[in-house]
């Protein structure tokens, strides 16, 4: 009974034994799974800061100013009265704009829109403009009085419609079907606007119907519309959005017309402004180079839409295997617009060269942290000295996204560009077409609009058996363009009668003389000049000598040669002169 008592106990030291050494085993496993779990931790951490980083998150810069947001950088001319009777009443821009905190990321914010955003439901009316080369254009209409459930507007009420009109211009590869374009056209109806989607040629479901294509400097196809409209509706005031490349053609336009634009006012959403600096910028990081990819992508499927027509009017293989925006538009769109070089295209079609000529009140809105248009390409100079337009920087927003709120169903931009042309509406700068237009009529001569050259455009000839044909609309769908060129012919017979009257003042006023109208009015001023002209001639005719005498001191100062070589010839005429002027001194 001892000896088994003793054998038991002898069993129990040794398992005793044997548990702790399997407990110092587990022990150093134990040390070498925690080790092995914070170096995890630590990777997970650097991950992180890499992944925030990259992304360019700033959810804790947020979180640390307690979600209230950033302020807007608004940059203006000191004396500006456009800042004077309608920005400095924009709430919105002199507020703070604060992104969906869950969307605390310019890249998430573009990824957003472009993949998981939902955009209000929209029913447009379309409308097909026909251009004189036949390339077709697709307006969709979304008229105010079918988002309120009213009646719409006819044909025979046009022509005294004074509700304004909203044309908005997408941006590269996108039409009326995108999701910001829908927010932004939605919020316009609903504010009683009528807005209409120009959509680039070949986009919006449209054939290519002519060998004219469009690019971010083609403003023909903007001015076109735009005085389609205005025939369409001529009590009805124009304003227009433009988008990315939109903006840039947009800004574009405006610069190039001046004072002749019909439009009261405009916006330039997230604009590359500088096209060359932007395709700089967007091969510069891998995360541009992503955007890079996907924009080309998106080109590439453009141009399989087509594959009919640039097939034959480009480098087909080049386009299918182009590897960025910058080889696309090497074999595509510097073929079709007759570009030398796609740096010559870039620097001819960016509209920051034409910002100094903007006439009309225009507000520009950009994100600092925009990963396709870079900051570096903002022209703020040219904003400042430009006293028509307001330049609104925010720090985030991504691009065209400007997303905010915990559900992220609004859009910033598109209320600020709401409140800004509500309140340009209802500001004295709203008639400031109209009082420039009298102006020209009562003035010695009238400004005129230029007229489109859009069948001289960048497109080479094809034979006929390409074009694809249109499918037709009614010619009532748009006014002929012979009904405005009647409105032009009448506006100069009105300015010749101004001209004859304002010169027949001017004969009986500043002459005593007696004129006779019957005459032809240029034989009369001719007659009326001949006095003048002589006492000019007067004081202008010099003496003989000193006419020799300056020839002499500019062949000698301004070619030495000659003036040696001939200094013998003229010294005999020179005897009687050079003596006399040096005593003179």
């Amino acid at each position: 009974m001892e000896e088994d008592y003793r054998a038991s106990s002898y069993d129990y030291d040794e398992l005793f034994v044997k548990s702790l050494s399997l407990f110092s085993i587990s022990q150093n496993n134990l040390l070498l799974l925690l080790l092995l779990l914070f170096v995890v931790l630590l990777l997970f951490l650097a991950f992180l800061v890499f992944f925030y980083n990259f992304l360019e998150i700033h959810f804790l810069a947020d979180l640390l100013t307690a979600f209230r947001g950033d302020p807007v950088s608004l940059t203006y001319n000191p004396s500006s009265q456009l800042y004077k009777s309608v920005a400095s009443k924009c709430r919105i821009l002199h507020g703070r704009f604060l992104p969906t905190p869950w969307l605390s990321s310019p890249h998430l914010q573009t990824a957003f829109l472009s993949l998981v955003a939902k955009s209000p439901h929209v029913t447009y009316k379309r409308h097909m403009f026909y251009a004189t080369d036949g390339g077709t254009i697709a307006l969709d209409w979304l008229m105010s009085s079918d988002v309120k459930g009213a009646s719409c507007t006819n044909d025979a009420t046009r022509e005294n419609d004074k509700t304004p009109i909203l044309i908005v211009i997408p941006g590269l590869t996108s039409d009326s079907g995108s999701a910001y374009v829908k927010h932004l056209v939605d919020k316009m109806a609903k504010h009683g606007w009528n807005v209409v989607v120009s959509n680039h040629r070949g986009l919006g479901g449209i054939s290519i119907t002519s060998d004219c294509f469009y690019n971010a400097g083609w403003t023909e196809d903007v001015r076109k519309v735009i005085d389609h409209i205005h025939c369409q509706y001529p009590e009805a005031p124009l304003y227009a959005v433009g988008t990315s490349i939109g903006a840039n053609i947009l800004v574009k336009y405006l610069g190039e017309d001046g004072v002749n634009c019909l439009l009261v006012g405009a916006a330039a959403v997230c604009s590359p402004w500088d096209l060359l600096i932007c395709d700089r910028y967007i091969n510069r990081r891998l995360v541009q180079k992503l955007y890079d990819k996907v924009l080309t992508v998106g080109l590439q499927g453009y141009a399989q839409l087509h594959e009919s027509i640039l097939s034959r009017l480009t480098d087909w293989d080049g386009v299918k295997k182009s590897r960025s925006v910058r080889d696309f538009d090497n074999y595509a769109t510097r073929i079709l617009g007759k570009f030398e070089t796609v740096d010559a295209y870039y620097r001819r079609s960016s509209c920051v060269n034409f910002v100094g000529n903007v006439s009309v009140p225009l507000l520009c809105i950009s994100a600092m942290d925009d990963p396709v248009c870079t900051r570096e390409a903002i022209p703020w100079d040219e904003c400042r000295a430009n006293e028509n337009i307001i330049l609104a920087v925010t720090q985030h927003g991504g691009h065209l996204a400007y997303y905010e709120g915990i559900s992220a169903d609004s859009m910033w931009w598109v209320r600020a560009v709401d409140e800004f042309f509500d309140v340009l509406q209802s500001s004295p700068l709203s008639n400031r077409r109209k009082k420039v237009q009298n102006s020209s009529v009562e003035g010695p001569s009238l400004s005129i609009p230029p007229e489109s050259s859009i069948d001289q455009g960048p497109y080479v000839n094809v034979s006929e058996d390409g074009m694809v044909t249109a499918v037709g609309n009614s010619q009532e769908d748009f006014i002929a363009e012979d009904e405005c060129n009647e409105d032009v012919d009448h506006i100069r017979k009105d300015e010749d009668a101004i001209l004859h009257e304002e010169r027949s003042d001017l004969l009986t006023e500043k002459t005593h003389s007696k004129v006779d109208l019957n005459q032809p009015l240029d034989q009369n001023l001719n007659d009326l000049d001949v006095p003048v002209r002589r006492r000019m001639d007067q004081l202008l005719r010099p003496s003989r000598n000193s006419i020799w005498l300056l020839a002499y001191i500019a062949i000698v100062t301004t070619w030495p040669l000659v003036g040696s070589a001939l200094l013998p010839f003229l010294k005999k005429r020179f005897k009687s002169i050079i003596p006399s002027a040096l005593r003179r001194r």
